[in-house]
């Protein structure tokens, strides 16, 4: 076994790995960018080498500079992780000539599964069931929307070096190909450097099932069973879950023998994952084999109980592998939420910002959490926006639901956006409780997740979730008021008093919150009957709809019960500055607390100004000053975090001005180009 060993990462793989390594008495060296200089891997690992500025292509993907902090340590081993340089023949390559271990398989396997094309050629010849789609060299758009063309849309455009979404989109009829191509092909390039396309039949109701396989030295192969990982945006895992719900033994052993018999089929060792969309009728196609450890490999070892890390290190190490498949068994069930620096309500745009409060829940047997991150740290514009993955377990698929939900509750992080209170919506869902799943859940569903109202769920918001946290707002406030009056010199100042008394007036609070954008004027009366308080409180939306309420209530730590009408319940909140959210049983409710304007805001002219919706680096201007341009018009194309974004024209206008060229790093918020609408543009004006 290695003494010493180079993790090229950083984050939360980093950090799970060097958990392992530690606890198999293994040193461990990390490297870092100038931005993750104080980051929680760099003070995990035993070591830390720099290797240079925060891109990751002046870092963390030199292979050179890797090479020469593994040699520099004396380390026998490198551990890739997975992204970065995780699939990357050449560096595979330089290690073997350096004679250091590469964690992970061998080139010829990962040269065969990099290219998708190649893999598609490779698993049809050992007669692994495929996707139909054009997988050949000629890069000519014209032939691969031929391709298209003749299996029909929807159809899928994969970089064939991709991974993780990237590169990747769907065109759902022939007037989006083009479009869809040269955006794939740009991100391909920007991610890869290759930018070299597939094209697939698109499936309407697939599943996304995927087989953990392991291989050694020793001509043994095992499957440790599969996960759902149907659950995705922009072709990203959001939710996953092992075992697969509904999986016959039959179906779970057919997939698991293809799975080994194409990871056999290009001499594999070590740990990989081979994809395959199952469908509706119980058929299954190869979509792709991972030449690396995945994201959600927690949810593997909770229901099997290995430690795969460790499986990685041993195999490496020349030992056999720990278990054969008679010994391997399911315990259980897990799911995987992975926590993301990202806004769901604004198409998932990845957020920077730093962890000004992070509170996560308590650890246990049943709730794991891997991260990279502690309350103080940086998300910035130069990595993934990963923040952490929340891994739960228990005995049946209902109770570790059960569990998540909870978890998700209890998981607090202020100071930037995350899709904490998505995932909570979405996995209180009834369509994800009954196992509803397919790969266009999130669209089928989206209603019920981004609780976008009809009538019943906006009577519920007036007669309970608005009065709740407004309520909460004016407890919080009294409470607070009397530990300050405690510790005053005069407990019983009228300046401590918080029943908002007027002289010949009703005790009234007056306060706005907004939800989904509109705002709400509420009035809170405090009233009392006999020796008891109540409240009277009378919710508007814009004077169309007023509703009135009678309620009691009291806050116990992060909880409120409420009493509205004669119905008491519970909810959990969290509240910080303006902001505040509810968790229920059937989701999360969050509202802002629009505070009074006392003139100190004045609103600013941007005389049409578009602006940056994150950081990030503008990748392509389509338009030059004067232009004339179309709504929904592509103007610009910025990347954040490895993934594109496409800011179009909100109506037919004139391109002004633009200030930012390709290259450019742009701030959040920054103002990328001056706007007119053809109404009111400049050359009218004149």
């Amino acid at each position: 076994m290695f003494s010493k060993i180079l993790i090229a990462n950083r984050g939360e793989i980093a950090c799970r790995i060097i958990k392992t390594a530690k606890k198999i008495g293994i040193l461990t060296v990390a490297v870092y960018s100038d931005a993750d200089k104080d980051s929680l891997h760099v003070h995990m690992a035993d070591e830390a080498v720099y290797l240079g500025a925060s891109p990751s292509r002046e870092s963390y993907l030199v292979i050179e500079k890797v090479i020469a902090a593994a040699k520099k340590t004396g380390a026998q081993a490198i551990h890739p992780g997975y992204g970065f340089l995780s699939e990357n023949a050449d560096f595979c390559r330089a290690c073997q000539q350096e004679n250091i271990t590469f964690i992970g398989p061998p080139v010829a396997a990962i040269e065969a599964m990099g290219s998708k094309s190649a893999a598609k050629n490779i698993m049809a010849e050992a007669n692994v069931p495929l996707v139909p789609g054009y997988h050949g060299d000629d890069q000519n758009e014209q032939t691969l929307k031929q391709a298209a063309d003749d299996m029909g849309y929807p159809v899928l455009l994969k970089a064939t070096a991709g991974g993780g979404g990237k590169g990747m989109r769907q065109v759902w009829n022939e007037a989006e190909f083009s479009e869809g191509f040269a955006a794939a092909k740009r991100e391909a390039m920007s991610s890869f450097g290759d930018d070299t396309m597939l094209v697939e039949k698109y499936l309407t109701q697939p599943r996304h099932v995927e087989i953990q396989v392991f291989c050694d030295n020793h001509q043994n192969a095992v499957y440790l069973f599969e996960r759902d990982c149907s659950v995705q945006r922009r072709h990203q895992k959001v939710i996953e879950e092992a075992p697969a719900f509904s999986m016959s033994e039959f179906l779970r052993s057919k997939m698991g023998e293809t799975a080994i018999k194409s990871a056999q089929a290009i001499g594999y060792q070590g740990a990989g994952t081979v994809e395959f969309l199952l469908d509706v009728d119980g058929s299954f196609y190869f979509m792709e084999m991972n030449t690396r450890l995945q994201v959600e490999h927690p949810v593997t070892e909770m229901i099997s109980g290995q430690d795969l890390v460790e499986w990685q290190l041993r195999v490496a190490a020349g030992e056999k592998l720990p278990k054969t498949q008679e010994e391997l068994t399911i315990t259980g069930h897990s799911f995987e939420a992975r926590i993301y620096a990202e806004d769901p309500s604004n198409d998932f745009l990845p957020a920077t910002g730093q962890l000004n409060l992070l509170k996560t829940p308590l650890e246990s047997k049943h709730v794991r959490i891997d991260t990279g991150v502690r309350q103080g740290d940086e998300v910035s514009v130069f990595y993934d926006p990963m923040i952490a993955k929340l891994i739960v377990w228990d005995e049946n698929r209902d109770k570790a639901l059960q569990r998540l939900a909870k978890a998700l509750r209890e998981y607090r992080i202020d100071g930037v956006t995350t899709n904490i209170e998505f995932l909570y919506n979405l996995a209180t869902t009834d369509a994800f409780k009954n196992a509803d799943i397919d790969t266009s859940f999130i669209e089928k569903n989206h209603q019920a997740i981004f609780h976008q109202a009809d009538e019943k769920q906006h009577d519920e918001l007036l007669t309970k979730q608005l009065p709740t946290a407004a309520l909460y707002i004016v407890l919080a406030l009294t409470n607070k008021n009397k530990e300050q009056a405690a510790l005053s010199n005069d407990r019983h100042s009228p300046w401590h008093m918080t029943n908002a008394w007027r002289l010949n007036e009703p005790h009234n609070h007056s306060l706005t919150l907004a939800y989904n954008d509109i705002d709400y004027a509420i009035t809170i009366e405090q009233k009392r009957q006999a020796s008891a308080v109540y409240y009277q409180i009378t919710i508007s939306d814009a004077g169309t709809t007023s509703h009135t309420v009678d309620c009691q209530g009291e806050i116990e730590g992060e909880n409120i019960t409420v009493t509205i009408d004669g119905h008491r319940s519970q909810s959990i909140v969290a509240h910080h500055e303006n902001s505040i959210s509810l968790y229920q049983e059937h989701g999360v409710f969050s509202f802002s607390h629009i505070l009074p304007d006392h003139g100190e805001n004045q609103d600013d002219d941007n005389h049409g100004g578009l602006m940056a919706p994150m950081n990030g680096t503008m990748v392509s201007v389509l338009v030059t000053p004067g232009e004339h341009v179309s709504k929904d018009q592509p103007l610009v194309i910025m990347e954040a975090m490895k993934m594109e974004h496409t800011i179009k024209a909100p109506s037919d206008g004139v391109v002004n001005e633009v200030f930012f060229s390709a290259g450019d790093m742009v701030n959040g918020g920054a103002e990328l180009l001056d706007f007119s609408t053809l109404a009111t543009s400049k050359s009218e004006e004149a």
